[in-house]
């Protein structure tokens, strides 16, 4: 059965569709949606070891639950152990439920050259000793916190770019460093987010895993899933456990949905314009709380010309949509395009 319960560690998420991580987008008004969507687990956008260790208020927001949120993870980025193991027990051990989740992702896989500079993101996949450096010292954080403890999972790349292929070094290192799960983005650092994820790198990481933990630790894949299809596709020719999620939810939170329609019946419903839009008004509102009413909406406006995709006279909405600024100017463009 492609759609099913996934077991990390201690952990039992009833299904295994997943949203990733997205650095600028997985805060928690759109989380709260695409668990409205239909999505079993999500990350939160990645959160600096360093910062939270420094005692920086700003990274907290990045870690809020949303409120129909039972189980979610925070994403870590750092590339110093001692500080990533701080920072574990600091998230873990704070008495406000709202700001303490499920499991710690640790993010190894990101490209962005402010983030690799530094140690962290995708440089980790490339220094293997490093990675299993950094894992080790989240999981004996974790685990030193008792009843408090989570599993530890970890994001990872192909690898730094077509000449150094380490998912195999990367993945090994954190299989022994005690990580609950791994995710591959199958592109390398240099691709970024162009060109093709290699899905048969997936395939052989689930091997990989699959041998050395005796089936006990789940693989997931990321990279190119932008319908129902793809998501089929993925576990199909693969073998992972989970899919996640990332660009292909935007503008369309109810992928998930349509996804679990399409594994268990072989077909989907295709979702009304109006039910997206209102979507995007829920997840406005969300962040009108988190962010204020200004910051909100000029970060809507991208996220509704995704949510305007497909439907009639789309491209004349988006005009609107970037001169929009308040609350009350979304609801009425779309009431007068007769989407509300």
């Amino acid at each position: 059965m492609l759609y099913h319960p996934v077991s990390i560690g201690g952990l039992t998420i009833p299904g295994n569709l997943f949203l990733a991580p997205v650095a600028g987008y997985s805060d928690r008004a759109f989380r709260s949606v695409c668990r409205e969507g239909g999505a079993n687990f999500a990350y939160t956008e990645m959160v600096s070891a360093e910062a939270l260790v420094r005692g920086s208020g700003k990274t907290r927001q990045l870690m809020v639950r949303a409120s129909n949120e039972e189980f979610y993870a925070v994403q870590l980025f750092g590339g110093t152990p001692e500080v990533m193991g701080q920072a574990v027990e600091q998230v873990l051990s704070q008495d406000d439920r709202e700001v303490v989740p499920e499991l710690i992702d640790i993010n190894a896989g990101c490209p962005v050259p402010k983030i690799t500079k530094t140690g962290a993101g995708s440089s980790l996949t490339r220094n293997p000793e490093q990675l299993h450096k950094v894992v080790a010292a989240a999981v004996k954080a974790s685990s030193s916190l008792g009843d408090r403890a989570v599993p530890v999972t970890i994001k990872i790349r192909s690898g730094w770019d077509a000449q150094t292929i380490t998912w195999k070094e990367a993945a090994l290192a954190a299989l022994e460093a005690g990580a609950a799960a791994l995710t591959i983005h199958a592109r390398t650092r240099a691709q970024g987010y162009e060109g093709k994820a290699d899905w048969s790198i997936l395939a052989q990481l689930v091997e990989l895993v699959r041998e050395k933990s005796d089936g006990t630790v789940p693989v997931f894949g990321s990279g190119d899933i932008f319908s129902p299809e793809d998501a089929q596709r993925m576990l199909l020719e693969t073998g992972c456990q989970g899919v996640m999620f990332a660009r292909g939810a935007m503008g369309n939170p109810f992928i998930f949905i349509q996804t679990r329609q399409l594994l268990e019946s072989g077909s989907y419903g295709e979702i009304e314009p109006s039910l997206r839009i209102r979507a995007g008004i829920n997840e406005l509102k969300c962040l009108i709380q988190d962010a204020g009413e200004e910051a909100a909406c000029r970060q809507m406006r991208k996220r509704f010309c995704a949510y305007s995709k497909g439907i009639p006279g789309g491209s004349r909405l988006r005009a609107s949509i970037v001169a929009a600024t308040t609350e009350a100017d979304y609801i009425s463009l779309f009431e007068g395009e007769g989407l509300l």
